[in-house]
Protein backbone atom coordinates (compact mmCIF):
# COMPACT_ATOMS: atom_id res chain seq x y z
CA UNK A 1 0.00 0.00 0.00
CA UNK A 2 3.02 2.62 1.16
CA UNK A 3 4.83 1.53 -2.59
CA UNK A 4 0.97 2.04 -4.66
CA UNK A 5 1.04 5.58 -3.11
CA UNK A 6 4.23 6.84 -3.48
CA UNK A 7 3.82 5.68 -7.25
CA UNK A 8 0.95 7.72 -7.38
CA UNK A 9 2.35 10.68 -5.92
CA UNK A 10 5.10 10.61 -8.35
CA UNK A 11 2.23 10.60 -10.94
CA UNK A 12 0.38 13.37 -10.02
CA UNK A 13 3.42 15.20 -9.74
CA UNK A 14 4.24 13.97 -13.37
CA UNK A 15 0.85 14.98 -14.73
CA UNK A 16 1.07 18.01 -13.00
CA UNK A 17 4.75 19.31 -14.76
CA UNK A 18 3.74 17.88 -17.89
CA UNK A 19 0.38 20.29 -17.61
CA UNK A 20 2.78 23.08 -16.97
CA UNK A 21 4.61 22.31 -19.49
CA UNK A 22 1.87 22.12 -22.31
CA UNK A 23 0.28 25.52 -20.45
CA UNK A 24 3.36 27.26 -21.38
CA UNK A 25 3.85 26.10 -24.93
CA UNK A 26 -0.11 26.99 -25.57
CA UNK A 27 0.90 30.73 -23.96
CA UNK A 28 4.43 30.77 -25.62
CA UNK A 29 3.04 30.16 -29.15
CA UNK A 30 -0.65 30.73 -29.51
CA UNK A 31 -0.43 33.68 -27.05
CA UNK A 32 -2.58 35.60 -24.78
CA UNK A 33 -2.75 39.27 -24.38
CA UNK A 34 -3.95 41.46 -21.83
CA UNK A 35 -7.51 41.01 -23.00
CA UNK A 36 -7.39 37.45 -22.52
CA UNK A 37 -8.16 36.29 -25.97
CA UNK A 38 -6.44 33.72 -27.73
CA UNK A 39 -4.36 34.80 -30.82
CA UNK A 40 -3.29 33.11 -33.78
CA UNK A 41 -0.11 34.46 -34.04
CA UNK A 42 0.29 34.44 -37.71
CA UNK A 43 -0.30 38.11 -38.74
CA UNK A 44 0.76 40.27 -36.32
CA UNK A 45 0.09 44.50 -35.80
CA UNK A 46 -0.92 45.94 -39.86
CA UNK A 47 -1.76 48.62 -40.70
CA UNK A 48 -4.60 49.19 -43.56
CA UNK A 49 -5.97 52.58 -44.87
CA UNK A 50 -7.80 54.03 -41.73
CA UNK A 51 -6.45 51.90 -38.44
CA UNK A 52 -4.29 49.63 -36.99
CA UNK A 53 -5.18 46.45 -36.45
CA UNK A 54 -3.69 43.56 -34.15
CA UNK A 55 -4.05 40.03 -35.81
CA UNK A 56 -7.17 41.16 -37.83
CA UNK A 57 -8.78 43.39 -34.88
CA UNK A 58 -8.96 46.66 -34.45
CA UNK A 59 -6.24 47.96 -32.30
CA UNK A 60 -5.14 51.42 -31.02
CA UNK A 61 -1.50 51.68 -29.81
CA UNK A 62 -1.78 53.67 -26.15
CA UNK A 63 1.62 53.74 -25.41
CA UNK A 64 4.49 54.83 -22.77
CA UNK A 65 8.04 55.16 -22.54
CA UNK A 66 9.73 53.52 -19.59
CA UNK A 67 13.78 52.56 -20.32
CA UNK A 68 14.90 49.68 -18.63
CA UNK A 69 18.40 51.40 -18.41
CA UNK A 70 17.05 54.51 -16.37
CA UNK A 71 15.00 52.54 -13.76
CA UNK A 72 17.07 50.53 -10.98
CA UNK A 73 16.11 46.48 -12.05
CA UNK A 74 14.57 46.52 -8.69
CA UNK A 75 11.94 48.72 -9.80
CA UNK A 76 10.91 47.53 -12.98
CA UNK A 77 8.22 45.39 -12.08
CA UNK A 78 6.55 48.27 -9.94
CA UNK A 79 6.98 51.20 -12.82
CA UNK A 80 5.37 48.84 -15.11
CA UNK A 81 2.20 48.06 -13.29
CA UNK A 82 1.76 51.64 -12.52
CA UNK A 83 2.00 52.13 -15.98
CA UNK A 84 -0.36 49.27 -16.81
CA UNK A 85 -2.94 50.19 -14.28
CA UNK A 86 -3.18 53.53 -16.08
CA UNK A 87 -4.57 52.11 -19.07
CA UNK A 88 -1.87 51.44 -21.20
CA UNK A 89 -1.45 48.75 -23.75
CA UNK A 90 2.00 48.98 -25.10
CA UNK A 91 5.70 49.63 -23.31
CA UNK A 92 8.32 51.26 -25.68
CA UNK A 93 11.80 51.58 -25.15
CA UNK A 94 15.28 52.37 -26.26
CA UNK A 95 18.12 50.47 -26.36
CA UNK A 96 21.54 52.35 -25.96
CA UNK A 97 24.49 50.60 -28.11
CA UNK A 98 26.47 52.64 -25.72
CA UNK A 99 26.03 51.03 -22.65
CA UNK A 100 25.78 47.38 -24.05
CA UNK A 101 29.00 48.05 -26.17
CA UNK A 102 31.11 49.80 -23.64
CA UNK A 103 34.11 48.67 -25.81
CA UNK A 104 35.04 46.76 -29.12
CA UNK A 105 34.29 43.45 -28.78
CA UNK A 106 32.84 43.45 -24.97
CA UNK A 107 28.35 43.53 -24.36
CA UNK A 108 26.60 43.47 -21.69
CA UNK A 109 23.28 42.43 -21.23
CA UNK A 110 22.80 41.38 -17.59
CA UNK A 111 21.59 42.70 -14.60
CA UNK A 112 20.25 46.35 -15.26
CA UNK A 113 21.02 45.90 -19.07
CA UNK A 114 19.12 42.60 -19.20
CA UNK A 115 17.08 43.82 -22.09
CA UNK A 116 15.66 39.97 -22.36
CA UNK A 117 14.13 39.95 -19.06
CA UNK A 118 12.65 43.75 -19.38
CA UNK A 119 10.70 42.43 -22.42
CA UNK A 120 9.50 39.25 -20.65
CA UNK A 121 8.66 40.78 -17.79
CA UNK A 122 6.28 43.45 -19.77
CA UNK A 123 4.93 40.30 -21.38
CA UNK A 124 4.17 38.77 -17.72
CA UNK A 125 1.94 41.76 -17.19
CA UNK A 126 0.38 42.32 -19.89
CA UNK A 127 1.75 44.81 -21.90
CA UNK A 128 2.89 44.80 -25.81
CA UNK A 129 6.07 46.90 -26.66
CA UNK A 130 7.50 48.50 -29.20
CA UNK A 131 11.61 48.47 -29.58
CA UNK A 132 13.54 51.08 -30.55
CA UNK A 133 17.21 49.87 -31.12
CA UNK A 134 18.39 52.36 -32.94
CA UNK A 135 21.42 52.26 -33.45
CA UNK A 136 21.22 55.93 -32.95
CA UNK A 137 18.40 56.39 -30.06
CA UNK A 138 18.69 60.26 -29.09
CA UNK A 139 17.49 60.11 -26.09
CA UNK A 140 19.14 63.02 -24.33
CA UNK A 141 22.40 60.56 -24.11
CA UNK A 142 25.88 61.39 -24.83
CA UNK A 143 26.63 61.24 -28.05
CA UNK A 144 23.23 60.23 -28.76
CA UNK A 145 23.90 56.23 -27.56
CA UNK A 146 26.11 56.14 -30.23
CA UNK A 147 29.84 54.59 -28.35
CA UNK A 148 32.14 56.81 -27.90
CA UNK A 149 35.39 54.48 -29.55
CA UNK A 150 33.78 55.30 -33.00
CA UNK A 151 35.31 58.51 -33.09
CA UNK A 152 38.87 56.83 -32.37
CA UNK A 153 37.86 56.57 -36.49
CA UNK A 154 39.12 59.71 -37.82
CA UNK A 155 37.29 59.51 -40.73
CA UNK A 156 34.41 58.58 -38.96
CA UNK A 157 30.99 59.45 -40.49
CA UNK A 158 28.13 58.64 -38.01
CA UNK A 159 24.61 57.16 -39.08
CA UNK A 160 26.10 57.25 -42.78
CA UNK A 161 26.91 53.45 -44.85
CA UNK A 162 30.43 54.81 -44.24
CA UNK A 163 32.09 51.10 -43.85
CA UNK A 164 33.79 51.91 -40.67
CA UNK A 165 30.37 52.54 -39.05
CA UNK A 166 27.96 49.73 -40.79
CA UNK A 167 31.27 47.21 -39.79
CA UNK A 168 30.31 48.51 -36.29
CA UNK A 169 26.46 48.47 -36.16
CA UNK A 170 26.58 44.73 -38.05
CA UNK A 171 28.77 43.64 -35.28
CA UNK A 172 26.42 45.02 -32.11
CA UNK A 173 23.38 44.17 -34.80
CA UNK A 174 24.76 40.54 -34.65
CA UNK A 175 24.74 40.35 -30.83
CA UNK A 176 21.77 42.76 -29.92
CA UNK A 177 19.00 41.19 -32.62
CA UNK A 178 19.33 37.23 -32.06
CA UNK A 179 17.59 38.08 -28.25
CA UNK A 180 15.30 39.70 -29.52
CA UNK A 181 13.55 37.84 -32.42
CA UNK A 182 12.33 35.00 -29.99
CA UNK A 183 10.49 38.05 -28.26
CA UNK A 184 8.55 39.00 -31.16
CA UNK A 185 4.88 38.43 -31.65
CA UNK A 186 4.95 36.05 -34.22
CA UNK A 187 7.25 33.94 -32.07
CA UNK A 188 4.80 33.79 -29.68
CA UNK A 189 6.45 37.31 -28.06
CA UNK A 190 5.41 40.65 -27.06
CA UNK A 191 6.96 42.57 -29.57
CA UNK A 192 4.43 43.89 -32.08
CA UNK A 193 6.75 46.65 -33.90
CA UNK A 194 10.38 47.83 -34.14
CA UNK A 195 11.66 51.26 -34.71
CA UNK A 196 14.66 52.16 -37.54
CA UNK A 197 16.60 54.17 -36.44
CA UNK A 198 15.24 57.79 -34.58
CA UNK A 199 14.87 61.39 -36.09
CA UNK A 200 17.19 60.31 -38.92
CA UNK A 201 15.16 63.41 -40.78
CA UNK A 202 16.93 66.17 -38.83
CA UNK A 203 20.34 64.78 -39.71
CA UNK A 204 19.69 63.19 -43.38
CA UNK A 205 23.07 62.70 -44.59
CA UNK A 206 22.76 59.42 -46.51
CA UNK A 207 20.44 57.81 -48.76
CA UNK A 208 21.24 55.02 -48.42
CA UNK A 209 21.37 54.98 -44.64
CA UNK A 210 18.07 54.35 -44.14
CA UNK A 211 17.64 51.25 -46.35
CA UNK A 212 20.53 49.78 -44.51
CA UNK A 213 19.63 49.99 -41.14
CA UNK A 214 16.11 48.47 -42.37
CA UNK A 215 17.62 45.44 -44.00
CA UNK A 216 20.53 45.39 -41.06
CA UNK A 217 17.28 44.73 -38.92
CA UNK A 218 15.38 42.34 -41.62
CA UNK A 219 17.73 39.99 -42.92
CA UNK A 220 18.98 38.96 -38.58
CA UNK A 221 14.99 38.08 -38.73
CA UNK A 222 13.24 41.14 -37.54
CA UNK A 223 9.62 40.38 -38.95
CA UNK A 224 6.79 42.69 -37.14
CA UNK A 225 5.59 45.89 -38.89
CA UNK A 226 8.49 49.11 -38.47
CA UNK A 227 8.06 52.41 -38.00
CA UNK A 228 10.04 55.85 -38.39
CA UNK A 229 9.83 58.35 -36.26
CA UNK A 230 10.51 62.31 -37.03
CA UNK A 231 9.67 65.74 -36.05
CA UNK A 232 6.60 66.89 -38.74
CA UNK A 233 8.86 69.16 -41.06
CA UNK A 234 11.24 66.27 -41.35
CA UNK A 235 9.22 63.28 -41.95
CA UNK A 236 9.68 62.87 -45.49
CA UNK A 237 13.63 62.28 -45.56
CA UNK A 238 13.49 60.65 -42.43
CA UNK A 239 11.40 57.78 -43.77
CA UNK A 240 12.17 54.28 -45.50
CA UNK A 241 10.26 52.02 -48.20
CA UNK A 242 8.64 49.48 -46.02
CA UNK A 243 7.77 51.22 -42.75
CA UNK A 244 5.31 53.49 -40.99
CA UNK A 245 5.94 56.76 -40.32
CA UNK A 246 5.03 58.26 -37.23
CA UNK A 247 5.54 62.28 -36.02
CA UNK A 248 6.96 63.44 -32.84
CA UNK A 249 5.40 66.53 -31.02
CA UNK A 250 4.08 67.92 -28.16
CA UNK A 251 1.19 71.00 -29.46
CA UNK A 252 -1.05 68.81 -31.57
CA UNK A 253 -1.87 71.68 -34.97
CA UNK A 254 -3.26 70.53 -38.14
CA UNK A 255 0.07 71.10 -40.22
CA UNK A 256 1.26 68.26 -38.10
CA UNK A 257 -1.93 65.91 -39.26
CA UNK A 258 -1.65 67.09 -42.73
CA UNK A 259 2.26 66.48 -43.18
CA UNK A 260 1.74 62.79 -42.10
CA UNK A 261 -1.64 62.22 -44.19
CA UNK A 262 -0.13 63.56 -47.25
CA UNK A 263 3.11 61.79 -47.23
CA UNK A 264 1.33 58.23 -46.31
CA UNK A 265 -2.61 58.71 -47.26
CA UNK A 266 -3.45 55.54 -46.56
CA UNK A 267 -2.16 54.47 -43.22
CA UNK A 268 -3.42 54.97 -39.84
CA UNK A 269 -1.42 58.25 -37.90
CA UNK A 270 0.66 57.41 -34.59
CA UNK A 271 2.37 59.95 -32.97
CA UNK A 272 5.56 58.36 -31.23
CA UNK A 273 6.40 60.51 -29.30
CA UNK A 274 4.12 62.77 -27.38
CA UNK A 275 6.40 65.08 -25.24
CA UNK A 276 4.60 64.73 -21.89
CA UNK A 277 7.10 67.21 -20.41
CA UNK A 278 10.71 68.19 -21.24
CA UNK A 279 14.01 67.36 -19.81
CA UNK A 280 15.76 69.88 -17.47
CA UNK A 281 19.48 71.52 -18.04
CA UNK A 282 22.04 72.61 -15.79
CA UNK A 283 21.25 76.58 -14.69
CA UNK A 284 17.53 76.48 -15.71
CA UNK A 285 14.35 76.19 -13.56
CA UNK A 286 12.76 72.57 -13.96
CA UNK A 287 10.66 72.05 -17.38
CA UNK A 288 6.73 71.56 -16.59
CA UNK A 289 4.28 70.92 -18.86
CA UNK A 290 0.62 71.43 -17.06
CA UNK A 291 -1.15 68.34 -16.69
CA UNK A 292 -3.98 69.82 -18.32
CA UNK A 293 -2.50 70.59 -21.35
CA UNK A 294 -1.06 67.36 -21.19
CA UNK A 295 -4.25 65.39 -21.04
CA UNK A 296 -6.44 67.79 -23.56
CA UNK A 297 -3.51 66.80 -25.96
CA UNK A 298 -3.81 63.20 -25.82
CA UNK A 299 -7.52 63.89 -25.66
CA UNK A 300 -7.98 65.43 -29.23
CA UNK A 301 -5.23 62.87 -30.52
CA UNK A 302 -7.74 59.96 -29.58
CA UNK A 303 -10.76 61.72 -30.51
CA UNK A 304 -8.79 61.72 -34.30
CA UNK A 305 -8.39 58.12 -34.04
CA UNK A 306 -4.86 58.26 -33.71
CA UNK A 307 -2.36 56.01 -31.89
CA UNK A 308 0.04 57.43 -29.60
CA UNK A 309 2.89 56.93 -26.97
CA UNK A 310 3.66 58.88 -23.95
CA UNK A 311 7.28 60.07 -23.76
CA UNK A 312 7.86 59.66 -21.34
CA UNK A 313 5.32 57.83 -18.57
CA UNK A 314 8.43 57.61 -16.45
CA UNK A 315 11.78 59.01 -16.90
CA UNK A 316 13.91 58.00 -14.08
CA UNK A 317 17.44 58.66 -14.30
CA UNK A 318 20.65 59.24 -16.33
CA UNK A 319 22.73 57.63 -14.59
CA UNK A 320 26.62 58.33 -14.08
CA UNK A 321 27.84 60.35 -17.12
CA UNK A 322 25.83 59.08 -19.66
CA UNK A 323 23.63 62.44 -19.67
CA UNK A 324 24.52 64.26 -23.42
CA UNK A 325 24.12 68.04 -23.77
CA UNK A 326 22.47 70.70 -25.95
CA UNK A 327 24.31 72.86 -28.44
CA UNK A 328 21.70 75.03 -29.88
CA UNK A 329 21.10 77.97 -29.10
CA UNK A 330 23.41 77.95 -26.45
CA UNK A 331 25.77 74.96 -25.32
CA UNK A 332 24.16 73.77 -21.81
CA UNK A 333 24.81 70.11 -20.05
CA UNK A 334 21.91 67.80 -19.37
CA UNK A 335 20.92 67.47 -15.52
CA UNK A 336 21.05 63.50 -14.55
CA UNK A 337 17.60 63.43 -13.39
CA UNK A 338 15.24 62.49 -16.23
CA UNK A 339 11.96 63.17 -14.72
CA UNK A 340 10.83 64.89 -17.33
CA UNK A 341 7.64 66.36 -15.87
CA UNK A 342 5.76 62.44 -16.53
CA UNK A 343 2.94 61.11 -15.25
CA UNK A 344 4.90 58.66 -13.20
CA UNK A 345 7.86 61.15 -11.02
CA UNK A 346 11.15 60.25 -11.28
CA UNK A 347 10.48 58.55 -7.61
CA UNK A 348 7.57 56.39 -8.76
CA UNK A 349 5.18 58.23 -7.51
CA UNK A 350 1.81 59.07 -8.80
CA UNK A 351 1.30 63.18 -10.40
CA UNK A 352 -1.87 64.58 -11.20
CA UNK A 353 -0.73 64.16 -14.58
CA UNK A 354 -1.06 60.28 -13.98
CA UNK A 355 -4.90 60.34 -12.61
CA UNK A 356 -6.21 63.02 -15.01
CA UNK A 357 -4.25 60.49 -17.86
CA UNK A 358 -6.39 57.22 -16.38
CA UNK A 359 -9.64 58.76 -16.00
CA UNK A 360 -9.56 59.69 -19.85
CA UNK A 361 -8.07 56.19 -20.79
CA UNK A 362 -10.70 54.81 -18.43
CA UNK A 363 -13.50 56.56 -20.07
CA UNK A 364 -11.48 55.99 -23.37
CA UNK A 365 -11.82 51.96 -22.91
CA UNK A 366 -15.27 51.73 -21.80
CA UNK A 367 -15.96 48.21 -20.66
CA UNK A 368 -12.08 47.44 -19.83
CA UNK A 369 -11.54 47.47 -15.99
CA UNK A 370 -8.13 48.67 -15.29
CA UNK A 371 -5.68 47.30 -12.46
CA UNK A 372 -5.69 48.80 -9.09
CA UNK A 373 -2.76 51.31 -8.94
CA UNK A 374 0.18 49.92 -6.64
CA UNK A 375 0.65 51.36 -3.64
CA UNK A 376 2.99 53.65 -3.25
CA UNK A 377 6.85 52.26 -1.47
CA UNK A 378 7.99 53.93 1.27
CA UNK A 379 11.17 56.57 1.12
CA UNK A 380 13.63 57.71 3.09
CA UNK A 381 15.60 60.34 3.31
CA UNK A 382 19.30 60.51 3.60
CA UNK A 383 20.78 63.15 6.72
CA UNK A 384 23.10 66.03 5.29
CA UNK A 385 26.59 64.60 4.06
CA UNK A 386 29.50 65.78 6.04
CA UNK A 387 32.75 65.67 4.54
CA UNK A 388 35.46 65.60 7.60
CA UNK A 389 38.91 64.94 4.81
CA UNK A 390 39.12 65.82 1.45
CA UNK A 391 42.43 64.82 -1.43
CA UNK A 392 42.72 67.78 -3.42
CA UNK A 393 43.27 66.90 -7.19
CA UNK A 394 47.23 67.12 -7.37
CA UNK A 395 47.65 64.74 -4.34
CA UNK A 396 45.71 62.12 -6.07
CA UNK A 397 47.83 62.14 -8.57
CA UNK A 398 50.53 60.05 -7.22
CA UNK A 399 48.01 57.22 -7.49
CA UNK A 400 47.16 57.25 -10.62
CA UNK A 401 49.20 55.42 -13.50
CA UNK A 402 51.80 57.58 -15.31
CA UNK A 403 50.86 60.61 -17.91
CA UNK A 404 50.57 59.61 -21.25
CA UNK A 405 53.13 62.16 -23.45
CA UNK A 406 51.72 63.83 -26.53
CA UNK A 407 53.14 67.20 -28.99
CA UNK A 408 49.56 67.74 -28.41
CA UNK A 409 46.67 68.04 -26.47
CA UNK A 410 44.64 64.54 -27.54
CA UNK A 411 41.24 64.22 -27.10
CA UNK A 412 39.88 61.76 -24.47
CA UNK A 413 38.78 58.90 -26.58
CA UNK A 414 41.47 58.61 -28.68
CA UNK A 415 43.83 58.13 -25.20
CA UNK A 416 45.37 54.90 -24.99
CA UNK A 417 43.41 53.60 -22.24
CA UNK A 418 40.27 50.56 -21.67
CA UNK A 419 42.05 48.27 -24.02
CA UNK A 420 42.62 51.11 -26.77
CA UNK A 421 38.95 52.08 -26.70
CA UNK A 422 39.39 55.63 -24.78
CA UNK A 423 37.75 57.35 -22.45
CA UNK A 424 33.92 57.93 -22.67
CA UNK A 425 33.19 59.82 -19.93
CA UNK A 426 34.82 62.27 -16.75
CA UNK A 427 37.65 64.17 -16.40
CA UNK A 428 41.10 64.63 -18.33
CA UNK A 429 44.04 66.93 -17.11
CA UNK A 430 46.04 68.31 -19.45
CA UNK A 431 49.61 69.77 -18.41
CA UNK A 432 52.27 71.30 -20.06
CA UNK A 433 55.41 74.06 -19.20
CA UNK A 434 54.65 77.89 -20.51
CA UNK A 435 57.66 80.38 -20.12
CA UNK A 436 55.68 83.72 -20.05
CA UNK A 437 52.78 84.76 -20.04
CA UNK A 438 50.09 86.37 -22.49
CA UNK A 439 46.75 85.40 -24.10
CA UNK A 440 45.83 81.33 -23.91
CA UNK A 441 43.54 81.22 -26.70
CA UNK A 442 41.10 78.12 -27.25
CA UNK A 443 40.60 77.82 -30.97
CA UNK A 444 38.14 75.25 -31.73
CA UNK A 445 39.82 72.99 -29.02
CA UNK A 446 37.77 73.38 -26.22
CA UNK A 447 34.31 71.52 -26.87
CA UNK A 448 32.99 71.30 -23.45
CA UNK A 449 34.39 72.74 -20.16
CA UNK A 450 38.03 73.29 -19.10
CA UNK A 451 39.43 74.50 -15.79
CA UNK A 452 42.16 76.27 -16.08
CA UNK A 453 45.68 76.27 -13.11
CA UNK A 454 48.69 77.65 -13.31
CA UNK A 455 51.55 76.72 -10.50
CA UNK A 456 48.09 74.65 -9.39
CA UNK A 457 46.47 78.18 -9.22
CA UNK A 458 43.11 78.81 -10.72
CA UNK A 459 43.24 81.44 -13.08
CA UNK A 460 40.05 80.69 -15.04
CA UNK A 461 37.37 78.93 -17.06
CA UNK A 462 36.65 77.81 -20.70
CA UNK A 463 33.19 77.46 -21.52
CA UNK A 464 32.86 75.57 -24.91
CA UNK A 465 34.41 77.72 -27.14
CA UNK A 466 35.46 80.65 -25.32
CA UNK A 467 38.12 82.85 -27.21
CA UNK A 468 40.82 83.43 -24.76
CA UNK A 469 42.41 83.55 -21.16
CA UNK A 470 45.06 86.08 -20.05
CA UNK A 471 48.20 83.61 -18.31
CA UNK A 472 50.14 85.74 -15.79
CA UNK A 473 54.18 86.34 -16.71
CA UNK A 474 56.69 83.19 -15.42
CA UNK A 475 57.66 80.40 -16.15
CA UNK A 476 55.25 77.74 -14.75
CA UNK A 477 53.63 74.38 -15.52
CA UNK A 478 49.35 75.30 -17.24
CA UNK A 479 47.09 72.40 -16.48
CA UNK A 480 43.57 72.39 -17.87
CA UNK A 481 41.04 69.75 -16.32
CA UNK A 482 37.87 69.16 -17.77
CA UNK A 483 35.30 67.40 -19.94
CA UNK A 484 35.84 65.96 -23.26
CA UNK A 485 37.40 67.74 -25.97
CA UNK A 486 35.24 66.84 -28.33
CA UNK A 487 31.10 66.48 -27.62
CA UNK A 488 27.64 65.79 -29.23
CA UNK A 489 24.53 67.21 -28.72
CA UNK A 490 21.74 64.08 -28.17
CA UNK A 491 18.90 66.76 -28.37
CA UNK A 492 20.11 67.62 -32.29
CA UNK A 493 22.02 64.99 -33.89
CA UNK A 494 25.87 64.42 -34.00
Amino acid sequence: MVVLRIRNAHKRKYTLICVCIVGFIMYRYLGVPAGGRRMSRKVGLSANSSQFTLEGEPFHILGGSIHYFRVPRAYWRDRLMKMKACGINTLTTYVPWSLHQPERGVFNFRTQLDLEAYINLAAELGLWVILRPGPYISSELDLGGLPSWLLRDGSMRLRTTYPGFTQAVNTFFDKLIPKVVPLQFKKGGPIIAVQVENSYGSFAKDESYMLFIKEALQTRGICELLFTSDNHNTLKSGGVEGAIRSVKLQKLNQRDIQDLSSLQPNSPAMVMDYWTGWYDVWGDLHHVLPPEDMVSTVREILRRGMSVNLYMFHGGSSFGFMSGALADPSYKALVPSYDYDAPLSEAGEYTPKYHLLRDLLSRYNRGETFPDMPALHYREAYEPAIMYQHLSLWDALSFTEGPLRSAKPVNMENLPVNNGNGQSYGYTLYETTITSGGLLRSGDNVRDRALVFVDRSYIGLFKRRSVELAVPDGTAYLEFTGGKLWTSSPGKEP
